[in-house]
């Protein structure tokens, strides 16, 4: 739909943009999910039993990478990108130096507890981390996003991914500091799948469901 000629842009809402339907919310946002969750880590085992551990985290952080990279240009923010880039460059080089398939995989598992206190954080700044991830599967307008509605959803969605965070991370690294890598994985799976599609499945429809109401 197009704007009119002096239509203020404020008045626009959500009213001019897609139908959030759940094909169109889950077939934007779902292949990131699934890509940024569970590649990288598919890709360090797969190489490493085969190429060895060097070669494992280096064909892992390029994933990653690239995992970054398209999620750039399907309009997730700039800062994120570059701190998620950042932390892949610090985690691959530290584990090269350690030589430990232990190191790698226990970094993510502390940046998750980070991202934990990151979450309560952005909301108690008012900038809620799950608002800007939200951008990946909605084109919500810059209006919108400063509107009450929307940092009080994303602020409540936040704070549940922050106690999410929290336990799966505490669970994660007792099993890796227990000395099994495939149990690490089994946990990372069993902890990750089945949870990580409730928690976008509940937050597509609540959200959905406050912001229709509104």
């Amino acid at each position: 739909m197009v704007r009119p000629t002096g239509t203020p842009l404020a008045a626009r809402g959500l009213t001019e943009l897609p139908e959030p339907t759940w094909r169109l919310l889950l077939g934007r946002g779902l292949p990131t999910f699934a890509l940024e969750g569970f590649l990288p880590i598919l890709v360090f085992y797969g190489v490493w039993r085969i190429g060895g551990l060097g070669a494992g985290i280096a064909t892992s952080a390029a994933a990653a990478g690239l995992v970054v990279l398209w999620e750039l240009r399907r309009g997730l923010d700039v800062a994120l990108a570059a701190a998620s880039c950042l932390f892949i460059a610090i985690q691959a080089l530290v584990a090269l130096v350690a030589h430990s398939a232990t190191v790698y995989l226990a970094q993510p598992v502390l940046v998750s507890a980070c991202w934990g206190i990151a979450y309560f954080a952005s909301v108690a700044i008012r900038r809620p981390l799950i608002g800007a991830f939200a951008r990946a599967w909605y084109p919500f307008p810059p209006e919108f996003r400063a509107s009450e509605t929307y940092l009080r959803e994303f602020g409540m969605q936040s704070v549940v991914w922050g106690i999410y965070c929290f336990a799966r991370s505490g669970l994660r690294l007792g099993v890796l500091l227990a000395g099994s890598v495939g149990g690490f994985l089994l946990v990372t799976f069993a902890t990750g799948t089945p949870v990580l599609i409730a928690l976008v499945l509940w937050g597509v429809w609540h959200a959905r469901r406050a912001f229709g109401a509104a």
